[in-house]
């Protein structure tokens, strides 16, 4: 791949649009640390941030345009240098060399057996090296489209399940993966998954098999929220965000048991009250709240 670099002030961030629509569809990324202590504490709520980002140019921004290796850079350097030149836009231009494995490999240096909770450890496949001490392994290749637990809302949930689940439960999880195969790990009958994007539901597939799930145990379908379930289960999890979960809170009622609990994370904490008046509107009871970072997970049940 190449990685074309464009470098310019801060103020010609309008460039970012006609970028992305004309010579990468699919998305560019964006260097941007002219206010990265704000952010970093707004979006992580955390003030550790790795000192070389410190260092970074507060005053530039940077474009990357990833070009495959079957198209030609030097035609996509020439489109976007005569925009930037129509539009009277100071900037320079950088090129570089990108291995696939650069970007898609790379990551994983940084990823190792994890313990969660008191019943898990989560162990990427090419870690062979770890000691369970007792807990139940998940085994996963995250690959591009599938969570590795870290995040703390994913951590969160992992954590409540365990209380949750038994040799009886019944799951269905909305927009996850790892957190069916986790319930299976932890002695669920059964599990569940839909999640809208088709190469996170492939990927799951492959994971549960990892794990020793097949699809007597665990099924994963590629759908919108409810659209392709059917049923009641005694445990529903949605690890998404505070926008759909909302929305989903309006139609999960008729998927869960009586008795049963639907686990909520993906919510960060100054979605707080929203999310809550959409639980009591739709007829659900804060049973537990956890809290980590400022992210939140709600444990709620059918108001009596």
């Amino acid at each position: 791949w190449t990685d074309i670099k464009i470098i310019t002030d801060k103020k010609f961030e309008d460039i970012f649009d006609f970028v992305s629509a004309e010579i990468c569809p699919m998305g560019v990324q964006i260097e941007d640390y002219s206010d990265l202590e704000n952010e970093v504490m707004e979006i992580a709520h955390i003030d550790l941030i790795e000192e070389s980002l410190l260092e970074a140019d507060r005053s530039k921004g940077i474009i990357h345009v990833y070009v495959n290796p079957h198209e030609n850079p030097i035609e996509a350097v020439s489109f976007i240098e005569e925009r930037l030149k129509e539009q009277d836009i100071e900037y320079s231009i950088q090129i570089d060399d990108c291995a696939t494995e650069d970007w898609v490999n790379n990551w994983k240096q940084y990823f190792h057996p994890m313990p969660i909770g008191e019943k898990l450890l989560i162990r990427p496949t090419w870690e062979d090296e770890y000691d369970a001490g007792g807990r139940k392994v998940l085994h996963i290749e995250p690959g591009l489209a599938f969570g590795t637990g870290s995040h703390p809302t994913t951590k969160l949930c992992l954590e409540t399940l365990e209380k949750y689940i038994d040799e009886n439960s019944t799951v269905l999880d909305i927009g996850s993966g790892i957190l069916s195969i986790a319930s299976l790990l932890l002695g669920a009958k059964s599990a569940f998954g839909v999640d809208i994007d088709s190469l996170a539901v492939k990927t799951a597939q492959a994971n549960a098999l990892e794990n020793g799930f097949d699809e007597s145990k665990f099924k994963a379908v590629q759908g919108n929220l409810s659209d392709k379930v059917s049923g009641k289960y005694s445990v529903v999890v949605a690890n998404i965000v505070a926008d759909i979960i909302m929305e989903f809170n309006k139609e999960v009622g008729k998927y869960l048991e009586n008795d049963g609990v639907y686990i909520t994370g993906g919510i960060i904490e100054s979605r707080e009250d929203e999310v809550l008046l959409s639980f009591a509107q739709n007829g659900f009871e804060v049973k537990e709240r956890f809290e980590e970072k400022g992210w939140l997970v709600f444990v709620v049940k059918k108001s009596k």
